[in-house]
């Protein structure tokens, strides 16, 4: 199996070995001591952290509010919604002893919160006036996962949910869309990433909803990641929980809900978008560092490194999130190795020669320009531009890669060869039974119907029957 010298396998020879071992090496995360869970590293959690900040100011910015609900939910809440329940119930991890005694209900560790926060809706709407009531939690859920996978699918994850109780289905519908908006601005602009924003097919559905939209990533191995889900709810929470109002004219009615949610699988979302054979690649506007300078000294002489700090509070006071590794115990290309291995966007380098010429050299993570000198005081000021072509690239080059590996499809024999490598755009029947057959055969799922895909019609591509969506819809095989 290719190794580089940091000892990563290459992505053509294992991409799962890549990058299971790029976010380990690169400080993301480590294992928890109990099975399936995970340890967020302080580099790993400040990529979140930074996804979180950006997210959170969204939502406040359309009038919701955060609150907090508990982490231990009576499994009474959960059975109350049957395909809720079933949905879950592989998953749930259950507490049914605590104080040193058997409990007289079990409850549930927090999988996602509809139930609980149902409930409390329930309390707190009495008339139109108290609508929409537009909640949203940070928190922590479990998940018992049988086959887990840093930041993708762990038994415990971190993610933001938002949950709304709205008049009319017209208005939660706008909420349910907005929600998905948001997921596309943060994917697109913050970390790179072109998605397909589409509505899941029935069979994909979250559990208890009557709509499940999703935005949809294709990773540098051609599968999807689910990356942001937003669900209508109908009235099907509001029924089992009580949550009614009066209306203006006096009728008692029940609520329209929503709920949406995003989760620290993005940061996985991130490593398999724009990583490559020497690790990480972060965009700037999610890297921790965004600009690194490595010194290069000798002896005991200290000009090179007081210059290096003085251009770091420059560039810090640009906006820039900039670190000066100033290791004397390793050499300047180990220190090149690893920050190429964290992903860090850009790289300077800085020696005698350098700051007797007036420059630094400026080594972009990717791109054509390789390394080249630029002015130092020239250089504050140009940063945030370089920055920005930088994020720029990166999300050219993963909409490139994604559009170079989805093909349209009209043959059962094309769709099998598409979703080998990426992704299928097919007809199909909406058949629950014809899905479970393409799954079982290819191991691709539909990931969903897109919304601005193009009207077309036709038969199904593996059973021939007419087509049931109207459009083309998104195979592929995913995480």
């Amino acid at each position: 199996m290719a190794r580089d010298e940091r000892g990563v396998t290459a992505q053509s020879e294992d991409f799962a070995a890549w990058y299971n071992e790029v976010v380990f090496k690169a400080a993301l995360v480590d294992r928890g001591p109990a099975k399936g869970t995970m340890v967020i590293r302080p580099y790993g959690y400040r990529l979140w952290e930074l996804v979180q900040s950006a997210l959170d100011r969204r939502i406040r910015d359309t009038g919701h509010e955060n609150a907090y609900f508990p982490l231990l939910i009576p499994e009474s809440y959960l059975n109350r919604e049957a395909d809720h329940v079933e949905g879950f119930s592989p998953e749930l991890a259950v507490v049914t002893h605590a104080g040193g005694k058997q409990l007289d209900e079990s409850l549930v560790v927090r999988p996602t919160s509809e139930t609980i926060i149902g409930e409390m809706m329930a309390r707190w709407i009495g008339s139109h006036r108290d609508l929409p009531l537009l909640l949203n939690q940070w928190a922590n859920a479990v998940r018992w996962e049988l086959r887990p996978r840093m930041l993708l699918r762990t038994t415990e994850f971190l993610w933001q949910e938002a949950h709304t109780a709205h008049a009319d289905e017209a208005d939660a519908r706008r909420e349910t869309m907005l929600g998905l908006r948001i997921y596309q601005e943060i994917a697109r602009d913050l970390a790179a990433m072109p998605v397909i924003a589409g509505e899941k097919t029935p069979g994909e559905r979250f559990a208890g909803a009557v709509e499940t939209y999703t935005i949809e990533a294709m990773m540098r191995d051609g599968r999807a990641l689910q990356s942001g889900t937003s669900h209508y709810m109908g009235t099907n929470f509001a029924r089992v929980f009580d949550i009614r109002f009066t209306g203006e004219t006096g009728r008692d009615e029940l609520c329209h809900t929503t709920s949406w949610g995003m989760t620290t699988r993005m940061i996985g979302a991130v490593v398999m978008t724009h990583g490559d054979d020497r690790g990480l690649v972060l965009p700037p506007r999610l890297a921790p560092y965004q600009v690194v300078i490595v010194p290069i000294t000798r002896g005991g002489d200290t000009a090179v490194d007081e210059a290096a700090e003085r251009l770091a509070r420059r560039l810090r006071a640009a906006g820039v999130r900039t670190h000066v590794d100033a290791r004397t115990q390793v050499t300047p290309g180990f220190k090149y190795n690893e920050w190429e291995l964290r992903g860090v966007p850009i790289r300077l380098e800085l020696g005698p020669r350098d700051l007797a010429a007036g420059t630094v050299v400026l080594v972009p993570r990717l791109g054509d320009d390789g390394k080249r000198a630029v002015p130092i005081d020239s250089l504050p000021e140009a940063m945030p531009g370089i920055l920005d072509e930088f994020q720029a690239y990166l999300l050219t080059r993963a909409t490139d890669f994604r559009d170079e590996h989805t093909r349209t499809v009209d043959t059962w024999a094309d769709f099998a060869d598409a979703v080998a490598t990426g992704w299928a755009l097919a007809l199909h029947c909406g058949a629950p039974d014809c899905e479970q057959d393409i799954k079982s055969t290819t191991t691709a799922t539909p990931r969903c119907v897109p919304l601005d895909g193009e009207p077309a019609t036709g038969s199904c591509v593996r059973c021939g029957a007419p087509s049931a969506y109207g459009k083309r819809v998104v195979f592929g095989r995913a995480y």
